[in-house]
């Protein structure tokens, strides 16, 4: 972690001689001080490569003054988070409460006290490094719980599969062509990320279906079938009504992945855009890999096959508005099925 000695202090003032003033006490405590005159230049430094670590700002300056400094700095997502003290000439009760609900963490007036000035420059790079420094810890171990939710995730889903007489490369690569499929779409990173990671679990419900029905080797009569279609709703139970929106959307998906375009899927016949529109990219991803991987009960159909049977089914089981960008997915989906192809037995 740095220590406030070691820190990058800009200084936004249009007088040459507070900059020059402030510029000296900093530097005596071991700063390394940048300046600008002017708002705009102090923006542009913020928002650089080498953000500095502390602000501090004038209030009174041509063009733009420092209220309207620092309200942007407090807009951008880059720079929200530097510490910003007013070091001003405005010494009145109400500058300095306009100053604090701006978001600035200290208001210092001229004339300039050495000993104040360092005192709370380093007094709130201190506290600054510490929230950095917690921050850091927090961020390292949420993405410690989200791996390993998305592993538990993953490895369900393989075990339903495993069931239904699949591979665990399965869940694997119709995850990976899902999301192919969102950031085609067009969908938001977060949005894409949930999806593959929910993915998994999109035939987690095959668990409560027996196995003489799961694994009949012949057609199901219309008994069988009834029950076979029971799984999406076993699914939707299983991952439970969470508010995680992990687990909220991997529940969604299990529940409407059999849903097709024209009413006619299971279990609520709904059509169109009633279908959420995870499951509508979740079935092209699913049927896709399904019919190109080759099954102890079937061989793999070509690309050219499978693709034709979307594109046939479009407006009828899938969404004809994402049937052309899948497609246009194919040069990566290839990748893909190399890299996780079915095991040789």
């Amino acid at each position: 972690m740095l220590e406030p000695q070691q820190a990058t202090i800009l200084i936004v003032d249009d007088a040459p001689s507070n900059i020059e003033v402030l510029s000296n006490i900093l530097r005596s405590d071991g700063h390394r001080v940048i300046a600008a005159a002017k708002g705009e230049i102090a923006l542009r430094i913020a928002k650089g490569v080498n953000k500095p670590d502390l602000i501090l700002l004038d209030v009174l300056m041509p063009d733009m003054d420092g209220h309207e400094v620092c309200r942007r700095l407090k807009a951008n997502p880059h720079t929200m988070n530097i510490p910003i003290i007013f070091a001003t000439s405005r010494n009145e009760e109400e500058d300095e409460q306009v100053g604090f609900a701006l978001g600035a963490v200290d208001y210092m007036t001229k004339p300039f006290r050495p000993a104040v000035v360092s005192a709370r420059v380093n007094t709130h790079l201190h506290l600054h490094y510490q929230t950095r420094h917690l921050q850091s810890l927090v961020d390292a171990k949420t993405t410690e719980v989200k791996n390993t939710q998305f592993k538990i995730i993953q490895k369900l889903g393989r075990a339903a599969e495993f069931k239904d007489n699949e591979t665990g490369e399965h869940v694997i690569r119709m995850s990976w062509f899902a999301r192919l499929l969102a950031e085609k779409n067009n969908m938001d990173p977060h949005f894409c990320e949930l999806l593959f990671q929910a993915a998994p679990m999109h035939d987690i419900g095959k668990i409560g279906i027996p196995d003489k029905i799961l694994q009949k080797p012949g057609k199901l009569d219309a008994d069988e079938w009834e029950i076979m279609k029971k799984h999406a709703v076993f699914g939707a139970d299983i991952i439970g009504d969470s508010k995680t929106p992990l687990l909220k959307l991997a529940r969604e998906i299990a529940l409407n992945h059999h849903e097709k375009w024209d009413g006619s899927g299971y279990p609520s016949g709904k059509a169109g855009e009633e279908i959420p529109v995870s499951a509508r990219i979740i079935a092209i991803a699913d049927v896709f890999d399904a019919l190109t991987s080759e099954r102890p009960y079937k061989r793999a159909w070509s690309e050219e096959s499978a693709i034709e049977l979307l594109q046939n089914e479009a407006g009828k089981h899938f969404d004809p508005n994402l049937v052309p960008k899948f497609i246009e997915c194919l040069p990566e989906i290839r990748q893909i099925q190399k890299k996780h192809a079915e095991p040789k037995s």
